[in-house]
């Protein structure tokens, strides 16, 4: 007996997938999130090679380095000043953060509304070499702004977090 063909099921799947993912994204931009330095670390190491693979990708398509640039400009903007309303502080002994819910949420959903209308185009039905040629300069830029966002974010807390650390007395037993 055969095992059923997963084939017809796998857009589905990993549209799910990826909406898992991106809901556990979102939901850390709503409400006290708790302080964890080696995730926020490993985020922004993590996102210091994308910020690598997208500078390759400038280089590899030159049409598309304006928006690029423009969305990496917007993004770091957007990271300082969404860092100026974020509440860093210290909760019950342990540090923790409220990050301001609305830039990194409409960044991450205008990006994902973005890739929902190029997939709905037919832009990412034609493989990869053809996926390459039709690079949108406003896709990309929208990526750029996302991850320079949150590499400034991730940057940002880490400095605010310690310095708090090093101004907050220790607890007296």
């Amino acid at each position: 007996m055969a095992a059923p063909a997963l084939s017809p099921l796998m857009p589905y799947l990993t549209a799910a997938a990826m909406g898992l993912l991106y809901y556990r994204r979102m939901r850390r931009y709503f409400g006290r999130q708790p302080w964890q330095p080696k995730r926020t670390i490993a985020r922004v190491v993590l996102l210091s090679v994308v910020t690598l693979l997208l500078v390759y990708l400038a280089v590899v398509l030159p049409h598309v380095v304006p928006g690029m640039v423009a969305g990496a400009v917007v993004g770091l903007a957007l990271g300082g000043l969404a860092l100026r309303h974020t509440k860093v502080e210290i909760h019950d002994g342990a540090a923790s953060y409220v990050p301001n819910p609305w830039i990194g949420g409409v960044l991450g959903v205008l990006l994902v509304a973005r890739l929902a209308w190029r997939w709905s185009e037919g832009a990412f039905s034609s493989g990869m070499a053809h996926t390459t040629q039709q690079a949108s300069p406003l896709t990309l830029a929208i990526a750029a702004a996302l991850v320079m966002y949150s590499l400034s974010q991730g940057l940002g807390l880490i400095l605010r977090v310690r310095a708090l650390q090093r101004a907050t007395p220790p607890p007296s037993p």
